[in-house]
């Protein structure tokens, strides 16, 4: 796995799109499945221990699946995504947050999240 460009982590990212609606999807039934299975906690229709073990294991392959891309899946809740690359010779992470509708934001390695920027696009 090397870098990204802008384009192609674009490009994976469409391409990740449907795993990516499946995760969060599962990562609701996981939360729901996770509470009824507590003391006292309210029964679903989603199953039981067996269920939520199953929607575990497709979880993990799930992100599995995202870090087989070279993309660094960083957040599960809300969910991100980084993609590494180089602007103007500087190693960076081109970053996507659940919600968003495309990669308009970066940050070094160093800073992580809170040093996001948002890109400037010739």
């Amino acid at each position: 796995m090397g870098l990204f460009t802008l384009q192609e982590a674009r490009a994976e990212l469409a391409r990740l799109r449907p795993t990516i609606a499946e995760i969060i999807t599962l990562r609701a039934d996981m939360v729901e499945l996770s509470a009824a299975l507590v003391p006292g906690g309210a029964p679903t229709d989603l199953g039981g221990l067996p269920e939520r073990k199953a929607v575990e294991a497709r979880l993990n392959e799930l992100m599995t699946t995202v870090q087989e891309t070279g993309a660094e899946l960083k957040g599960m809740a809300p969910l991100l995504l980084d993609f590494p690359a180089t602007l103007d010779g500087v190693d960076v992470l081109l970053c996507w947050l659940e919600g968003d509708a495309d990669i308009t934001w970066y940050h070094r390695a160093d800073l992580g999240f809170a040093g996001r920027r948002p890109l400037q696009e010739p």
